[in-house]
């Protein structure tokens, strides 16, 4: 039976990347030796750096005065070092969900933080409109799109103050218009590579503004110098996450990867509308996410949670279960993930229903 992966995270690769990193383990580059064996500072692995951050820069239309890193440590560690480098005094956040709220957090530890907005009291199920950004903020940070609840931002917001936006979940799934941010920033995990690598798309004239000392390895100076190479980069995601690039270039880009994208979630909302025994979570058409379809049994059919998550798992639907904080379920539907799987699932939604 094929097996259809609605993971959030780590989540489906292309096909494409994960043959070319299994052949690259084996013997990398005609080496003799696999990418896991070699150094980092090898011309053989420089090489693939080098590529992989100008093909980041050539799918976004990065502008000039940017720079592409790859770092360890994910997007948590983002939360911490983002403040750190940027905040002087004060910052604004947009609190949408659990990862915002984490980010907030760490924030916190640099100087003051102003909630513009959130949107917690109806348990994240929207992306607050109408705030106002303190125009005395160092920095305004969103997360553009929300894993656990399936809210997200489909266009790049206005701001006065340089913008910071954590992409973790929808990196190269659509076109961004990189100009309005000074930080992007996210894990590897969901749409580019294996766990174990973050992305950071930096405008270098934002840095150097904060008067604290910055740990030389958290200073994002330092890896532009460095070239992500200032200590030993996760040589192996990297390598993964330029396979990725490639696989997006040669399938039309970003903007192929949107409309690939849109038709999937557009035809399992349409589902989930239509079947008698589910509703989405997100009510508001214009905030459901993309990359993350999130639905429930309606109150009516409560008991059959549980009955249909087996039923679904049975017939190859993995990872379809609801976070812990909204429950029901959830379908990822990343780049990689094919539109036979989301019609493979919806089909497994049909049939039960019939059951009924």
């Amino acid at each position: 039976m094929k097996k259809h992966n609605f993971y959030a995270g780590p989540a489906i690769l292309p096909e494409y990347t994960v043959d070319k990193v299994i052949e690259a383990c084996r013997d990398f580059d005609g080496m003799g030796l696999g990418i896991m064996e070699i150094s980092h500072r090898s011309k053989e692995f420089v090489a693939v750096m080098e590529q992989a951050q100008q093909l980041f820069k050539d799918l976004l239309d990065i502008p000039q005065g940017y720079h592409v890193l790859f770092l360890g440590g994910g997007a948590s560690t983002q939360f911490t070092v983002v403040p750190m480098n940027l905040m002087q005094k004060k910052s604004a956040y947009l609190n949408t969900g659990a990862w915002a709220s984490k980010a907030i957090k760490e924030a916190r530890l640099y100087g003051e933080v102003e909630v513009v907005a959130s949107s917690e009291d109806k348990n994240f199920t929207y992306i607050p409109k109408g705030y106002v950004v303190p125009e005395d903020a160092d920095y305004f940070h969103i997360t553009s799109n929300n894993t656990i609840y399936g809210t997200e931002f489909h266009s790049d917001p206005d701001s006065p103050v340089p913008m910071v936006a954590d992409m973790s979940s929808d990196i190269l799934s659509r076109p961004v218009d990189v100009s309005k941010y000074a930080l992007i920033y996210g894990g590897a995990q969901k749409n580019l590579a294996p766990a174990g690598v973050a992305f950071v798309i930096v405008r270098e004239d934002i840095l150097g503004k904060v008067d604290r000392k910055i740990p030389t390895i958290f200073d994002y100076r330092t890896h532009i110098e460095k070239g992500s190479m200032f200590n030993t980069p996760p040589v192996l995601p990297i390598y993964a996450a330029l396979q990725t690039l490639i696989w997006i270039r040669d399938n039309g880009g970003v903007e192929a990867m949107r409309k690939r994208n849109h038709e999937k979630a557009t035809l399992l909302y349409e589902e989930i509308e239509r079947n008698k025994l589910f509703r989405p979570t997100i009510t508001n058409e214009e905030d459901r996410s993309v990359m993350n379809v999130c639905w429930v049994m309606n109150e009516e059919y409560a008991e059959h949670e549980k009955p249909f998550l087996e039923f679904a798992t049975e017939h190859g639907m993995i990872g379809i279960k609801g976070h812990r904080s909204v429950g029901g379920f959830r379908a990822s539907l990343y780049n990689a993930l094919p539109l036979e799987s989301v019609k493979a699932l919806i089909e497994v939604m049909q049939e039960y229903e019939k059951k009924i």
